[in-house]
């Protein structure tokens, strides 16, 4: 079995960030990053189906040539080898992600290409279900639990929703999106480590994959979000509940 799965560098969340004075983007410089904590989840994935499958877990991403320390993180944690799409990621939309990675689906030809469900820098929730599209295959989406069935030619994807858990079969080849509940990523390991430095990361360009790099959503501007205000005592309920009816109207 051989699964490709996604490792996007973003901003540290809790990194303080600055806007840029034209408020077109963040300022970058000096900010740390980490990959994306819904990827860790599907790197955990693809390593637990691995275990249990045998095969091969390609971590791929898209960015310069520094994302290579984050597709490592990766390998550390036991994956075999790593693509890095070299482009500037900060300047991509969901759309061309999805292309890019349709473009590596045909190139590498998975059972299984597992995503995070989101980025936490965008938030667009988009990659997964616009991959499958493009792809034409089944997707399973915002996944707490995965189990390779019939013969590893489907798989089980259970996902939280409102009022229970809504448990669904697809077959294989398929796109799975990867929730904060699936499970605890691993921590890599210091042989893990050493290891991830010899291990091989393929760098290709866009142009090399075919793919259009034209981007469909463009951000226009930042702004910072309003600032909290103060919070004040009451001395009783009755003047709590005026306030919350006349000045917050909440009532």
């Amino acid at each position: 079995m051989k699964i490709l799965v996604a490792a996007k560098r973003v901003t540290d969340p809790d990194a303080k960030i600055r806007l840029k004075a034209d408020l077109t983007g963040i300022e970058t410089d000096g900010v740390e990053y980490k990959v994306n904590p819904f990827d860790e989840n599907a790197i955990e994935a693809a390593l637990q189906l691995q275990s249990e499958h045998g095969g091969e877990v390609v971590v791929v991403s898209i960015g310069p040539e520094e994302v290579q320390t984050y597709i490592r993180t990766g390998l550390a944690m036991g994956a075999d080898r790593g693509i890095l799409v070299t482009g500037d990621d900060d300047h991509l939309d969901g759309d061309m992600v999805a292309r890019i990675f349709a473009a590596l689906w045909k190139r590498e030809e998975p059972d299984v290409f597992l995503v995070g469900k989101q980025c936490i820098d965008g938030d667009s929730n988009q990659v997964g279900q616009l991959l499958a599209e493009y792809l034409n295959v089944p997707q399973a989406c915002f996944a707490s639990d995965i189990e390779i069935v019939a013969d590893r030619n489907a798989a089980r994807v259970s996902r939280e929703v409102d009022g229970g858990i809504e448990t669904i079969e697809v077959d294989l080849p398929a796109v799975i999106t990867a929730d904060l509940r699936l499970n605890e990523p691993r921590y890599a390991s210091l042989p893990g480590i050493m290891k991830a430095k010899r291990k091989t990361i393929d760098m290709l360009t866009v142009d090399e994959l075919g793919v259009v790099p034209a981007v469909k959503v463009k951000t226009l501007q930042y702004r910072k979000p309003g600032e909290r205000q103060a919070g004040i005592l009451v001395d009783s309920v009755s003047e709590l509940v005026d306030k919350l009816q006349n000045e917050a109207r909440v009532l």
